[in-house]
């Protein structure tokens, strides 16, 4: 256990200083993703992609898109990817995709919007070196101070499928699932002390949040079934029918279905999704780039595995979301459903990350009316999904507030932390002008430089580490 702590208190040994083919690719990739955001065929927020049907339909400009995709994606961007990529050594879709979201819709002109995206992504790998290099020279070091976020990050996030089981199967079940989860972790940590622990605890607590989920909605398919044979009514079926068709892809041809023109539109560019794919799972498989906030401490101390089995395991999470929204908008995910993440951190070679994230997108694309449809069929499955978006958003945000408040503390003390805490609650009591998932890592960097300028007015001494 020691010895995992001291890795995961070092994951920023990662300095940013990439070759120079990765700075083309990734200027490449960012370029590309501007240009599938101006036309309108994906977007990385999800939040942004319900806004995207009035945009492609007409009923929205394209200035008015550009204010929705900003206001929902600048606190992600500075608070959170930013700070993450700069502690870690690591990059991450925060910084690289949501930024060209905002340029790509942004850009008036097709020829404009790669141009846009590329040179965001010159900014990020030429200018980040030289940020990362004048912060670790400075008397209050507070790169290396929120370093500190790594731990809570990487064992509370473990909790998620317990919190998701919890809210959606009730106390005993949750209780159940976190005396597996907590089990697991001791063993791991005992037995094999080279794997991260909450690895094999969240494959399981998925698992078993899952299996309830179907467990539930084959005995009401049954229940339903028997009711509708004793009555001799057909309420049963004519409820399970409507259930059917208010989702994308219910019917038996999706073509007929109520999205079917989104699916259809996003097949006609299969090409361009592939060459995307190819892009994202060549980025993940240079192992610069970390799919998560949890993910980019294990890449940056080099436990690639475990970084793909968390990312794995927070797929189920976003399918049914990716998928419904995707649907219904016409635009799809920048990263897709995220699995060619885990799979491009496992592949050995640079030229099958591209064959495999190409052919993944293409598949994905594909089966989208299909998923729509099983979706419809299985509403626990469609529910649980939601809890664990849930439960990932509050386990990583009480990670971060904790681990914030650690390197807050390394780096001033008593007050790095009156500094940091103020200005986390400054936020929550004004409405939360950044978004609470970033508000922690963004008052570091601000405590950061408050620090030391109060270092440079001699009215602070660093705290000695």
């Amino acid at each position: 256990m020691s010895t995992l702590l001291v890795t995961a208190a070092s994951a920023g040994g990662h300095s940013l200083d990439f070759s120079l083919a990765q700075k083309l690719i990734v200027v490449a990739l960012c370029a590309l993703t501007a240009f599938v955001s101006h036309l309108a065929l994906g977007v990385f927020n999800d939040g942004v992609r319900p806004f995207m049907l009035d945009f492609i339909q007409g009923r929205s400009t394209r200035n008015a898109t550009t204010a929705v995709s900003f206001g929902l994606s600048a606190g992600f961007i500075f608070g959170l990817g930013a700070p993450m990529a700069l502690s870690t050594g690591v990059l991450n879709p925060w910084l690289l995709f949501l930024p060209t979201d905002v340029l790509g819709i942004l850009s008036p002109k097709k020829w404009l919007a790669p141009l846009l995206g590329g040179a965001w992504g010159a900014v990020v790998v030429f200018g980040l070196s030289g940020v990362n290099t004048v912060a670790h020279e400075l008397p209050v070091d507070f790169l290396t101070a929120m370093q500190q976020m790594a731990t809570p990050i990487l064992f509370l996030f473990t909790l998620f499928p317990v919190l998701a089981i919890t809210k959606q199967f009730g106390r005993l079940r949750g209780g159940i699932a976190g005396v597996v989860e907590l089990a697991l972790v001791i063993l791991t940590m005992k037995l094999w002390p080279e794997v991260f622990p909450g690895a094999p605890a969240m494959a399981v607590g998925v698992l078993m949040l899952i299996g309830f989920a179907i467990a539930k909605d084959i005995r009401q398919r049954r229940l339903d079934r028997a009711q509708s044979t004793a009555s001799g009514q057909d309420q049963a079926a004519g409820e399970q029918a409507g259930r059917e068709q208010s989702v994308p892809g219910a019917e038996d041809d999706p073509m007929h279905s109520l999205f079917s023109a989104s699916a259809a539109r996003l097949r006609r560019h299969i090409p361009l999704f592939m060459l995307l794919g190819a892009g994202v799972c060549l980025l993940a498989q240079m192992h610069v780039f970390g799919g998560g906030e949890a993910t980019s401490f294990l890449i940056a101390k080099e436990d690639y595995a475990g970084a793909a089995q968390v990312d794995f395991y927070r797929v189920f999470g976003f399918i049914p979301l990716i998928a419904t929204t995707a649907l219904a908008s016409g635009a799809y995910a920048i990263a897709g459903f995220t699995f060619v993440y885990p799979i491009g951190y496992l592949l050995p070679s640079p030229w099958l990350a591209l064959i495999v994230g190409a052919a993944v997108f293409a598949l994905e694309v594909l089966a989208l009316s299909w998923i729509g449809k099983l979706l419809g069929r299985l509403p626990s499955v469609r529910d649980s999904s939601e809890q664990l978006r849930s439960a990932i958003s509050e386990s990583l945000w009480l990670a971060i507030l904790f681990g914030s408040l650690l390197a807050a503390n390394t780096m001033g003390g008593g007050l790095g932390i009156l500094i940091v805490g103020g200005l986390y609650l400054l936020n929550e009591a004004t409405g939360r002008v950044v978004v609470r998932m970033a508000a922690a890592p963004a008052a570091v960097l601000v405590g950061g430089v408050l620090l030391n300028l109060l270092y440079w007015l001699d009215l602070f001494t660093p705290v000695k580490g």
